[in-house]
């Protein structure tokens, strides 16, 4: 009878060696990932005067309604007069800034055409303008 005892007997020790090798590893996974994280230049920058921002150049908007009429800065123009529109504004400002901004119900052909005067034209800095959704 004492042999039946000992093997019903219920093991209550915990067996705490995978628990060790499992903190091990996170704790050389920290060692190793702490330096990456915190390196970064710290610096004290000069302190000098407040200065004026440059001029923020006003762009040049060019919409085209769902209706498919083009207007430049809000005024309506003609199609075929957009690219002279263009050309003389960008003769009279260098770095030229323009949005284009279509009705989501435009065909895709008629913006394309004004995109492709507004290549022509030579006019680099072109931002398609959309609403958030």
């Amino acid at each position: 009878m004492a042999a039946s005892m000992q093997e019903d007997d219920v093991l209550s020790e915990i067996n705490i060696t995978p628990l060790v090798d499992v903190m091990l590893v996170l704790l050389v996974s920290f060692i190793l990932t702490i330096p990456v994280i915190t390196n970064a230049v710290h610096i004290n920058l000069p302190r000098t005067v407040t200065t004026t921002p440059p001029e923020q150049q006003r762009a040049v908007v060019v919409t085209v309604d769902a209706e498919g009429k083009i207007y430049l800065d809000n005024q309506p123009i003609k199609a075929d007069e957009l690219p002279e529109r263009l050309q003389s504004l960008k003769a009279t400002t260098s770095d030229l800034v323009l949005h284009l901004r279509a009705d989501d119900r435009v065909p895709y052909g008629p913006v394309a055409k004004i995109m492709a005067e507004i290549q022509h034209v030579g006019i680099a800095r072109v931002s398609i303008l959309t609403a958030q959704q």
